[in-house]
């Protein structure tokens, strides 16, 4: 086979396949067909085996390429071959749990996660610090759900090939084959001690801190996208000869997460698994210390929300400046998959994060999810790091949630911006809260058609509102008003958000309104739209197409949706509870049935003392306190006596 690219190049013209539709084919990933096609690489043995099969299978009318390539004569082909079909697409296959079930056994939920996070910090408890209990736990769970999901995708290529051993070749020759590739010594039932592994003598491990912390490094050089991700915490290290952290604890640690019912792999938890559980054990060992989660993540009936909102089209790029571990954006991925089943241009992903924790998981989900997307680090407020030249780039959507009310940027941060996001948009924003300078930063980010999604604190739409004189905030809400920016405002309900039990708000905001939209704002109120939960609210699947299905209907709906337009405003007011009242149902009853009601409570109470004070004379004690025995009302056998 010398001419491997034009293979490749006729195949997908004559069968109008994309590059993607091909790896699907061919069982491999998109950038191994690309470095294929661009002669920058061969496939091994088995990869060719099933590259011929395929050509083979094509039928009678490709003949000719069969033998150009592969050198056979064309009576292999029978002319009933059956003809050529695009099967669905790779992503959308359903997958064997290596466990023995199919993939739609049950994910794992929030209870369930929670539980394990709660075990695993209890078992390290003592050894170190609360808020360190994340430092230990989350890389070592990175590795679990890594080594679960290879085990997936080497049960799926043993399914393809027929058999463990030439699937496990081929992914040896071509690590592309798998999301990430994981070591032999760095695989779950190594490092849990369920298999052994027959180390080198001059490598072998002296402590089981020794052996995760080489496992966590062997997993980074197989995977430079991880280098600086998963390779950072040593295991092992000792202070004062002390280790900092016990093979003992070390042992609990592992037997808790190796539990069978805590498995990790693509299909057994939610997309951003990992994010959620830095944000549990943040929230539950660290806010102490001054961290808050609520700073990195969004509710995920939120999220899904937004992708709802959003509509994300085939192709599009779509950007979040403060992506935390990249829930937001995964989420607009898998909606555009929901919506339209078969994608043949994915979204282009990018975001931004500050903090070094998030900034990881946001980078390994994006491969775990096999999503084109790219993460950098840095604070975007001072330093954005998608430029186009000396411009910020522009985007087709942003989806974020920053830090509500930050206070951590100075006048000097809007008047010396390099971009001029802000002075141009409405003004500075004051120094008690960034929120609309995070706005004006969205919309520089937008292109001329762009649209956007943010969370932001209810205080937003309306500080200053109502005030005699100018207010900064009100000031860059009436720029955005008067620019026709405001697409819809959507309140949320109470006590959804882990760090503070206040609502919070959506802004859309878009550049290109529809015609019938122009000029005016959809206000939702859908404060009533949840179900109660420990220990948080939440908004149930049905309430998520509900709010959604209105804004984009955007025709009134009486307790719920209200179209204003922009002049009826009240002093730049962008509460959708000013607009719209809520619809959920006040009980008004007549006072007599309370009063009557009251009645039977007090008589039921009478009778249950009366019950206690015979259980308690009846054990030797006087029924009142300080050994004083009081007046209680009589049992109803004693009035009956009496």
């Amino acid at each position: 086979m010398d001419d491997l690219p034009g293979l490749l190049q006729a195949i997908r013209t004559r069968l109008n396949l994309t590059q993607i539709k091909l790896a699907n084919e061919l069982n491999v990933s998109l950038p191994t067909i690309n470095r294929w096609e661009r002669g920058k690489s061969k496939p091994p043995g088995p990869a060719q085996d099933a590259l011929e099969k395929f050509v083979r299978k094509l039928g009678p009318a490709h003949h000719d390429l069969y033998e150009r390539h592969f050198g056979h004569p064309a009576i292999l082909f029978s002319e009933a071959a059956t003809p050529y079909a695009a099967p669905p697409s790779r992503r959308g296959r359903p997958r064997k749990s290596t466990q023995g079930g199919e993939s739609e056994r049950r994910q794992l939920d929030t209870k369930e996660m929670e539980s394990l996070l709660w075990r695993a910090a209890c078992s390290i408890r003592g050894e170190k610090d609360a808020p360190k209990f994340k430092d230990y736990i989350l890389p070592l769970i990175f590795i679990k759900r890594l080594s679960d999901v290879f085990d997936d995708e080497l049960a799926r290529l043993t399914e393809d090939f027929g058999d463990e051993k030439t699937a496990r070749e081929m992914v040896e020759q071509d690590h592309s084959l798998v999301r990430f590739f994981i070591p032999a010594e760095a695989r779950w039932p190594v490092i849990s001690g369920r298999e052994s592994f027959d180390w080198p003598a001059d490598r072998k491990p002296k402590t089981l801190g020794e052996q995760i912390t080489m496992a966590m490094r062997a997993v980074a050089r197989a995977n430079p996208k991880l280098v600086g991700v998963i390779d950072i915490r040593d295991y092992n290290e000792t202070r004062n000869g002390e280790r900092e952290i016990s093979d003992e604890a070390l042992r609990r640690l592992i037997n808790i997460l190796s539990d069978p019912r805590y498995r990790l792999g693509l299909n057994d938890v939610e997309p951003d698994f990992l994010g959620r559980a830095y944000e549990y054990l943040l929230r539950k060992f660290a806010e102490g210390q001054g961290q808050s989660a609520g700073e990195f993540f969004t509710p995920k009936e939120v999220g899904w929300l937004i992708a709802r909102l959003i509509e994300p089209k085939q192709g599009e790029e779509i950007y979040d400046p403060c992506c935390g571990s990249g829930g937001l954006l995964i989420k607009c991925e898998l909606e555009l998959v929901r919506r339209e089943g078969k994608v043949d241009r994915p979204l282009k992903l990018f975001g931004q994060e500050l903090t070094g924790e998030s900034f990881a998981i946001a980078r390994m989900n994006m491969v775990l999810h096999d999503m084109e997307g790219e993460i950098a680090r840095g604070n975007t407020m001072i330093s954005p790091k998608y430029l186009d030249g000396a411009r910020l780039r522009r985007f087709n959507a942003v989806v974020t949630n920053p830090m509500w009310n930050q206070k951590t940027f100075d006048q000097a941060t809007y008047e010396q911006d390099p971009f001029e996001r802000f002075g141009t948009t409405g003004g500075f924003a004051p120094p008690s809260s960034a929120d609309w300078a995070w706005l004006q930063h969205v919309v520089a980010s937008l292109n001329e058609a762009g649209r956007a999604a943010v969370v932001l604190d209810t205080g937003a739409a309306s500080r200053g509102s109502g005030n005699e004189g100018e207010n900064k905030e009100k000031v860059i809400r009436r720029w955005f008003v008067e620019q026709d920016l405001v697409e819809a405002v959507i309140l949320l309900p109470d006590n959804l958000f882990y760090n503070t039990p206040a609502a919070g708000l959506i802004l859309l905001l878009n550049r290109r309104k529809p015609k019938e939209r122009a000029g005016r704002i959809v206000f939702v109120n859908a404060s009533g739209v949840f179900e109660k939960g420990r220990p948080k609210n939440y908004i149930p699947e049905d309430g998520i197409s509900k709010i959604a299905d209105a804004v984009h209907a955007g025709n009134d709906v009486e307790g719920l949706l209200k179209s204003v337009p922009v002049g009826d405003l009240a002093d730049f007011n962008l509460s959708p509870s000013r607009y719209v009242a809520s619809a959920i149902a006040v009980e008004h009853r007549d006072i007599q049935v309370i009063l009557d009601e009251l009645a039977g409570l007090e008589s039921e109470a009478r009778r249950l003392d009366g019950d206690l004070r015979v259980i308690f004379n009846g054990l030797g004690y006087r029924w009142g306190g300080s050994g004083i025995e009081t007046k209680s009302a009589a049992t109803p056998e004693e009035e009956e006596a009496q």
